[in-house]
């Protein structure tokens, strides 16, 4: 093995470089620090080493005659332990001749060569008012809209939170959250561990045919390999909670990383005097076997126990009492295991993938907060337990790239709900049922790929076809046949036309489907209820320079239907999910349809001589139908969304980040102040009830926000400490919310009924309160590594 010793150094890059179809190793690949000269070239069995390295963050790239040339950003090096960088090239045929052909720093895939983003570990971790979190660093992209209540929705291109897919290692788990909103994606903490983290692709169209049911989004998180040297950890204090990080190897090619988070937040709310009290734990495991060169498995485990209470303290002021008596008693617990067994030839490879997810989801609410019979307003369980099967194939020959597979799914979901509700016009109503419903789920799909006039022609034709057994409506798997095609052609080095059009299908949340009425039906089923479709067509253009610099601009648009519209409260469900609770738990009908276009801007600068940076700049406009059928601005339309993110790396490890973020005022459906005030209903509900009759008539205020994070990295033989101090909304802008409402009270606190109603003594007077949010929130945190 050939190696180059840097300076006075005890920092190490180390990895393995071979065949991305086969996994053969590549001898005598030239792998390089970029910028320098400093570097080595890989072993006869694909291995490489540099040593005596500097701690810092180094761009590595590696070339070999004949294959792709690969960059791997911000490589983390320490002194006390090895930076693990494995490369898998592609053959290229453009580089058989000795020519030079320099690394994309941005990476392209045939399948989806628009609407891909990567985003690695540094950039996660570094990211201004983040927390370590990666939905809040995916908010510095364009196409997502942050959230003013500072919640972890992913709103991608104006479609709901529900539409989005997650998968760790190729492993599909159903929420990235704690505290998720059941029958959406949301939640107000992250819930993947960042240090397990190497790399995220993030699609925001132009879905791979492998990954199905979804609308809005893929995110595929991308874990690293366990160290192999010696066992070793990371312990992680931030502001929200306190973690343990643990790896290492196990025997010769079984290593294993476990994780485990405990937060503290309810210490921080009861004492500024916040008048709920969540908790949370999480834990994480991954472990690697490496059988030999043609097998490895990977096992995933990820699981929560989320816990929420209120605080009754008898000194609450009148607005922590108004939330005390609107908020329920909600507890979670999740977890997910899957196994990835892949299985190499020397022209491709197999993954045989099995998992198994659940999710048990409680609440309950009582009037004024007195547990007895009488005041049980809500007492709600579920339990969603899905257990997977795919198998899929990837093969790659003369230029071709083909992939497909099917899969099977068996789903179990259960649910006992109690609740009390308000109905249009102001009488009361109770739903009281309890479901079980058994749904076998299949599908298959397949996809090839080529490029064609020299490598400047890339097309990609896949297609998808799912179906389950819930209904005779949805065994109709034709129906849900999705082809999807991509396109992208080099006008030279530096510049790209990219497209992809698409048809796309996700089924509905589990709380559609399993809903009853009171006598006992599945009336969604009995309604008819389809997948959910919607239609893609993307176009943009891309320009990249050798120092790191990529400037894209993309249109989109995009086409729903058969969207289920809730017949009760004469709304799309695509208008729901940015808040907590449970959505879809109702009646529906499948016939609502819904549209959304817009133009995003993206200049994006990679790490490059200490500076990074990232604008962003969507226009985006969101609608969907109201009862009438008319289109009207959905939830989610924010119009304009701007983020400005920016970093420099100082001499002695100092860094300091910022980010802006700008959005529109988002549409917002005014309160029915007269049927709020009705007195059964403002007892019931301790709140205003919507008008849904001018949906999204209102809109509230543009907001912005400005993130500060500096740190500070030392780095000794044994052991590294990083201490960083994040900064969100450093100039505490007050952003709008909608209207409170409260009782208007006598001296002596007692309720004020109304003399001016038709009918005497029916109704409360109320009183309209302007609301905002946004505090300036400071944060310390501690990282060391072993």
């Amino acid at each position: 093995m050939s190696t180059f010793t840097a300076w006075a150094q005890t920092g190490v890059i180390s990895g393995r470089v071979s065949d991305a179809t086969s996994n053969e190793p590549i001898p005598f690949a030239n792998v390089i620090i970029q910028g320098t000269t400093i570097g080595a070239s890989s072993d006869i069995d694909g291995n490489y080493k540099i040593t005596g390295i500097k701690p810092d963050l180094y761009n590595v790239e590696v070339s070999y005659l004949g294959y792709k040339p690969q960059i791997e950003f911000e490589v983390q090096v320490f002194n006390n332990k090895p930076a693990q960088v494995d490369f898998k090239l592609e053959e290229d045929s453009k580089t058989l001749e000795a020519v030079v052909v320099k690394a994309n720093p941005f990476e392209k895939k045939e399948e989806s060569p628009v609407s891909l983003r990567t985003i690695g570990v540094n950039e996660i971790e570094r990211n201004p008012g983040g927390n370590r979190d990666i939905s809040k660093a995916l908010q510095s992209l364009p196409g997502v809209a942050s959230s003013v209540a500072f919640r972890n929705d992913l709103i991608i291109r104006g479609g709901a939170p529900n539409e989005n897919r997650f998968y760790l290692d190729g492993i599909e788990i159903p929420n990235i959250n704690h505290f998720a909103t059941q029958g959406a994606s949301g939640g107000p903490v992250g819930l993947i561990n960042v240090n397990f983290i190497r790399e995220v692709e993030f699609y925001s169209g132009a879905f791979p045919a492998n990954r199905g049911n979804t609308l809005s989004s893929v995110l595929n998180f991308k874990f690293k390999d366990p160290r192999q040297d010696r066992i070793g950890g990371n312990f992680t204090l931030g502001s929200n909670d306190v973690g343990i990080t643990i790896e290492g190897p196990i025997a010769e090619g079984h290593s294993f990383m476990f994780s485990y988070r405990r937060s503290y937040l309810q210490f921080l709310f009861q004492l500024i005097g916040l008048p709920f009290l969540p908790t949370y734990d999480d834990f994480q495991l991954k472990y690697k076997a490496k059988i030999n060169d043609k097998n490895e498995i990977t096992v995933i485990g990820l699981g929560a126990i989320d816990q929420f209470k209120l605080n009754l303290d008898d000194d609450l002021d009148e607005d922590q009492k108004r939330l005390v008596a609107v908020l329920p008693v909600n507890n979670q617990w999740n977890y997910a295991l899957g196994v990835n067994w892949k299985n190499y030839r020397e022209t491709g490879y197999s993954e045989f993938v099995v998992s198994r997810n659940m999710l048990n989801n409680e609440a309950f609410k009582y009037e004024d907060n007195i547990v007895a019979d009488a005041n049980l307003n809500l007492n709600y369980k579920s339990q969603e337990i899905e257990n997977k099967l795919r198998v899929e194939n990837n093969w790659r020959k003369n230029g071709w790239k083909i992939n497909y597979g099917v899969l099977y799914e068996f789903v179990r979901y259960n649910n006992s709900t109690f609740t009390k509700l308000t109905l249009p016009g102001g009488s009361i109503d109770t739903i009281d049922f309890s479901s079980a419903v058994d749904i076998h789920k299949w599908g298959a799909f397949g996809q090839v790929s080529r490029s064609f006039v020299e490598g400047r022609l890339l097309l990609s034709l896949g297609a998808r076809v799912d179906g389950n057994s819930y209904s005779k409506q949805m065994a109709k798997t034709y129906e849900t046949f999705s082809p999807r095609l991509s396109v992208s052609y080099a006008i030279n080095d530096q510049f790209n036309l990219n497209a992809n059009v698409g048809r796309y299908f996700q089924l509905p949340p589990y709380t559609t489907l399993g809903f009853q009425n009171n006598a006992g039906s599945l009336v969604n089923k009995e309604n008819g209820l389809k997948y959910i479709a919607s239609n893609h067509a993307v176009l943009g253009g891309e320009f990249i320079t050798k120092t790191g610099l990529k400037v894209s601009v993309e249109g989109f648009f995009k086409y729903w239907e058969n969207y289920p519209f809730l017949i009760r409260d004469s709304i799309s469900l695509a208008n729901l999910g940015a808040d907590f609770g449970v959505i879809g738990n109702d009646e529906v009908t499948s016939d609502n349809e819904g549209r959304a276009y817009g133009v995003e801007l993206l200049v994006q600068q990679k790490l490059w001589k200490g500076f990074y940076g990232i604008l962003a700049y969507t226009w985006v406009r969101s609608e969907f139908q109201d009862f009438k059928g008319d289109f009207v601005p959905s939830s989610w339309d924010a119009q304009h969304l701007i983020s400005l993110t920016g970093g420099k790396k100082f001499k002695r490890n100092w860094e300091i980040g910022a980010r802006w973020r700008f959005t529109g005022g988002s549409p917002y459906t005014p309160a029915d102040e007269a049927t709020s005030a009705l007195i059964p209903v403002w007892d019931l509900n301790r709140g205003a009830v919507r008008d849904f009759s001018q949906l999204n008539g209102e809109r509230l205020k543009p907001a912005h926000f400005l993130d500060l994070r500096v740190d500070k990295k030392w780095f000794f033989k044994k052991w590294a400490l990083n201490i960083y101090l994040d900064v969100q909304n450093v100039y505490a802008f007050r952003a709008q919310q909608q209207p409170n409402y409260i009782l208007r009270t006598d001296a002596n606190g007692n309720a004020i009924i109304d003399p001016n109603t038709t009918t005497p003594n029916t109704s409360y007077e109320l009183e309209r309160l302007e609301d905002a949010t946004g505090n300036v929130l400071p944060s310390f945190g501690i990282i060391i590594e072993i």
